[in-house]
């Protein structure tokens, strides 16, 4: 199997917020015109406080982590120009009672459709698509990559302060997150004429509106030959994203490797990986967490070591190993986003502090 065809590239989405409050701010489609006069392309997320970003196909490490900081350097620069600051962060800190949805024909069928969770929103996630050579192939990744997701959660779990307080969760986007009926982690699927036959039951039933609506935390890209994990908070820095992008990858590539010796992946039971996922929002990289496949309980940080060697062939062939375990080490040590949160918070227990620690995360090691 060659690695080289096993490219990934990176989707994040951002928060726009008042730069004196932390307040989400809805100027998403003033930005992006800002941004395409700069040749950067935005697209627009469901609430006007939102902007995604997507980088090109990437074929290693060193380069996607570059692209990633020139990114959020450049629409970081074209918030600012708005009167608006760039934030990396989960959900905003400080919030109003509901967004005002962007103004497409989509998103506004999407609010009526589906009330306050659309006008509850504000979520921002991190989207790592990896190359697969066909849909079939998408479909039995997913099923390797299941009992993993919730540790993905865990490692980049950065929304632990919402209206203000302490939510007491790592992760309380991915708690609101899968109030939507085709969010969460995807059934085990034994085909993708399975999997095709669950997303048209979904579709005709009116639970979607489109196949875009297909939320599940990995799934077979709608537009892209690729397997998409969509689990993550956005990560608080660029590194943490390009981890996650690394972890993913490989792991892509260790359960392709499974695949071709004939072993299909282990069924996790959907009530154990929910009570996984709820454990990984709950404590995040700092706690304990549920190993799905056999129902351990052990430290976030002793199943992310697990996680490492159980894919250190692939990291070996994308030449990934010693980012994975430097950036590891340097995360635990300084902590992900939610407890860079919380120990901001803590301080004066003032949010305007958690704002500043996320302005000045998003931009780490990005700045020229």
């Amino acid at each position: 199997m060659d690695p080289v065809t096993s490219t990934v590239g990176v989707e994040e989405e951002f928060l726009l917020a008042d730069p004196e409050t932390g307040a989400p701010a809805a100027k998403n489609e003033a930005v992006a015109r800002t941004a395409k006069e700069y040749g950067i392309d935005l697209q627009l997320e469901l609430t006007r406080c939102q902007v995604e970003t997507s980088t090109d196909v990437h074929s290693n490490t060193p380069e996607l982590l570059g692209q990633l900081r020139e990114l959020r350097r450049g629409v970081a620069a074209c918030a600012d120009a708005n009167g608006v600051q760039l934030l990396a962060a989960g959900i905003p800190p400080t919030v109003p009672g509901r967004f005002p949805v962007t103004d497409t024909p989509r998103y506004q069928r999407i609010a009526e459709g589906f009330g306050m969770l659309a006008q509850e929103q504000g979520l921002c996630g991190c989207h790592v698509h990896v190359a697969v050579p066909d849909r079939e192939t998408a479909v039995q990744v997913s099923n390797y990559l299941r009992p993993w997701l919730p540790l993905f959660l865990a490692l980049t779990a950065n929304s632990a302060i919402y209206r203000g307080v302490e939510t007491g969760y790592a992760s309380w986007r991915s708690i609101l997150w899968r109030r939507w009926p085709s969010a969460g982690p995807p059934p085990y699927f034994h085909s993708v004429d399975e999997y095709d036959s669950m997303v048209a039951m979904m579709l005709s039933s009116g639970i979607m509106l489109d196949e875009q609506m297909v939320y599940w935390d990995v799934r077979p890209s709608i537009q892209w030959p690729t397997v998409e994990v969509r689990v993550s908070d956005v990560p608080a820095t660029v590194e943490e994203t390009a981890l996650l992008a690394a972890l993913v990858r490989a792991t892509v590539l260790r359960a392709r490797m499974s695949l071709a010796e004939g072993m299909t992946a282990p069924p996790v039971a959907a009530d154990v990986l929910r009570a996984a996922y709820w454990k990984a929002a709950r404590t995040g990289l700092d706690g304990d967490v549920v190993a799905p496949i056999d129902g351990r309980i052990l430290p976030t940080r002793d199943l992310l070591m697990e996680l490492i060697d159980h894919v250190s062939p692939a990291l070996d062939e994308f030449g990934d190993r010693t980012f994975v375990t430097d950036t590891v080490a340097a995360v635990l040590k300084r902590g992900n986003g939610a407890i860079r949160q919380l120990n901001a918070f803590r301080l004066r227990g003032n949010v305007e502090d958690v704002v500043l620690e996320l302005g000045n995360a998003t931009l780490e090691g990005c700045r020229a």
